[in-house]
């Protein structure tokens, strides 16, 4: 299977993209065709602008050809994973603004969907686990991504998982966020 992994952190050398470096591995050590989009470092922009916001008269759209290019490159996956940090209960803007732009109306929603099976979206979160429940921020989050980004967008199989306590990381943290990103990927789309 060919699965893209779009990771987004602003600073190469973070846990974001060592955990992501570890999935990859994983996948290719399952077998998997790995392609890895740094969005960063690819310069996408994203800003939705008036030449991406879809024309809802018509089924047919036509956008800008930055996005056009990204569109192609989700056409030739078959399937995705998104590694970045969890802020304010949610993906950062460089990451929102790519789905804002890319998984538009006419292409991921609407008329037509996503061709993809699977998608896995794996967040750094800096703060306990307890946090997260205690308001129920886990459930939310979960709800989120798998019905309301890939459920939406017609990708049958979601999963959001969270590594936490990322911040100040206690001994062997480390090595524990390393190994469950690397079994993500070594088992990803298995169940």
């Amino acid at each position: 299977m060919k699965i893209l992994t779009v990771i987004t952190h602003p600073r190469k050398d973070s846990l974001t993209f060592k955990v992501a470096n570890r999935f990859v591995q994983g996948l290719i050590d399952a077998g998997h065709e790995a392609e890895i989009l740094d969005l960063y470092r690819s310069n996408f922009d994203p800003v939705l602008w008036e030449k991406d916001e879809p024309t809802w008269a018509t089924n047919t759209q036509k956008f800008s050809p930055e996005v056009e290019v990204e569109m192609e490159r989700l056409k030739k996956v078959d399937a995705l994973a998104f590694v970045f940090p969890l802020w304010w209960w949610s993906m950062p803007a460089m990451l929102k603004g790519y789905i804002d732009r890319v998984w538009n109306y006419g292409f991921a929603y609407g008329p037509n969907k996503l061709n993809h099976q699977h998608v896995l979206w794996l967040s750094l979160a800096g703060a306990p686990i307890e946090r997260f429940t205690k308001r129920r921020y886990d459930k939310m989050m979960d709800h989120y991504f798998n019905i309301g980004l890939a459920d939406y967008c017609g990708i049958p199989s979601s999963d959001f998982k969270l590594l936490y306590e990322t911040i100040g990381a206690k001994p062997g943290y480390m090595e524990n966020w390393l190994n469950q990103a690397y079994k993500l990927g070594l088992e990803y789309a298995k169940n």
